[in-house]
């Protein structure tokens, strides 16, 4: 499950994403969150990568 938040990083643009991916960790079975700030072309392309 990931959900997507918009980040304002320049004055009245929004060109980047502040995305969220909720990743399970292989040794523990625990889940953790990665986070990153994205260009908006790039924004399908991270969700789609493991």
């Amino acid at each position: 499950m990931a959900k997507k938040t918009v980040a304002t990083l320049q004055t009245g643009v929004r060109n980047f994403t502040k995305v969220i991916k909720m990743v399970r960790s292989p040794k523990t079975g625990a889940y953790s969150f990665k986070e990153t700030v994205i260009h908006n072309d790039e924004v399908k392309d991270w969700f789609s990568k493991g």
